[in-house]
């Protein structure tokens, strides 16, 4: 959900000011500074603008899961995943997604594309293994 009117003129009625690549621009630098929420926010107008941007989808996710928006992070990411299956990140990011929504059992698969994707990258493989444990330990 876009926050309007917080009293920042940037969130007006109309919207931010500039167009969907200043947005982007605008949500990457909150991002960047430890703000996502406001960059959840401004990227959202952004993918709403240009819906099939998988650069600016993947922002957004990233901003909606650093600000504990997991369920709108995990529809971010699933949106790339179905967009385009060999974003292994995707697959990762919907894993992890799943995993801090509670759904443990949900972000096996995904994590373990991620895994079988890029085996070399530790925290993948991390993130599967802790799954399993829970898993395993629920007695699923």
């Amino acid at each position: 959900m876009i926050h309007r009117d917080n009293g920042d003129p940037e969130f007006a009625d109309e919207g931010p000011s500039g167009g969907v690549y200043e947005w982007f621009q605008r949500g990457m630098k909150l991002l960047e500074e430890g703000s996502p929420a406001a960059a959840a926010a401004i990227l959202e107008r952004a993918a709403l603008a240009e819906p099939e941007s998988r650069s600016i989808r993947e922002a957004l996710a990233r901003a909606q899961f650093n600000s504990r928006q997991y369920a709108q992070a995990a529809g971010s990411f699933r949106w790339i995943v179905d967009a385009n299956p060999a974003e292994d990140y995707a697959y990762y990011g919907l894993g992890m997604a799943l995993w801090r929504t509670g759904d443990v059992d949900a972000a096996q698969e995904p994590l373990a594309m991620a895994v079988a994707m890029r085996p070399d990258l530790r925290h993948y493989v991390s993130a599967l293994r802790q799954v399993r444990a829970t898993l395993r330990a629920r007695g699923a």
